[in-house]
């Protein structure tokens, strides 16, 4: 585990596990978690009655529009709670803090900043 105190190593846990119930509460609002591939989210695509008329096309072309806004947004949430996630199993098991590339302690105050990181500063450049 990388060499952090204990105080900042608590606030940094206890920041994963907010941010995580943030994220996923968040990715509720627009999306539905698959049931077999866990932690993949899936937007809700507009559901629409058949009915017809113009006002009813705009209306469903602009839940289109709105719809393909989430994605993006939907897939960079799915990225930050997988970091999240991993950062708290490594957490679990004594390997937090240690740079995935390196193998070396990632500097404390990198981890008070981003506590999802999963590389140090210079293999994160390279």
């Amino acid at each position: 585990m990388a060499k952090i105190s204990q105080k900042i190593f608590q606030k940094i846990k206890n920041r994963l596990k907010q941010e995580k119930e943030l994220i996923e509460k968040e990715l509720k609002n627009f999306s539905k978690e698959d049931r077999k591939l866990k932690g993949n989210w899936n937007t809700l695509f507009p559901y629409f009655d058949g009915e017809i008329g113009s006002a009813k096309l705009e209306k469903a072309a602009e839940e289109v529009e709105e719809y393909e806004a989430k994605l993006p947004v939907e897939h960079a949430l799915e990225i930050k709670l997988r970091d999240i996630s991993l950062a708290l199993k490594k957490i679990e098991k004594d390997k937090y803090g240690i740079c995935e590339k390196c193998k070396k302690s990632i500097d404390a105050k990198r981890l008070e900043i981003c506590p999802e990181a999963r590389c140090c500063i210079t293999c994160q450049k390279n």
